[in-house]
């Protein structure tokens, strides 16, 4: 779980982004730049060479929401 204070003032490193948790993968996604950041022990690593690419799928499933 993730403080929302801290995810309030956290944005994406490379797109400057609001965030967005997702529990279910424990990660923080970034729909601008469409990156995804881990978050390990509690702690968001907010690494560009540490996220992933979302999948198309996923950038679908959002824009659908």
């Amino acid at each position: 779980m993730i403080d929302k204070k801290l995810l309030s003032i956290l944005v994406c490193p490379v797109s400057k982004g609001e965030l967005d948790y997702q529990a279910d993968k424990n990660e923080l996604v970034c729909w601008s730049s469409g990156l995804a950041y881990p978050v390990r022990d509690g702690i968001p690593v907010m690494l560009e060479s540490e996220s992933r690419a979302l999948s198309d799928e996923e950038k679908q499933q959002h824009k659908h929401r």
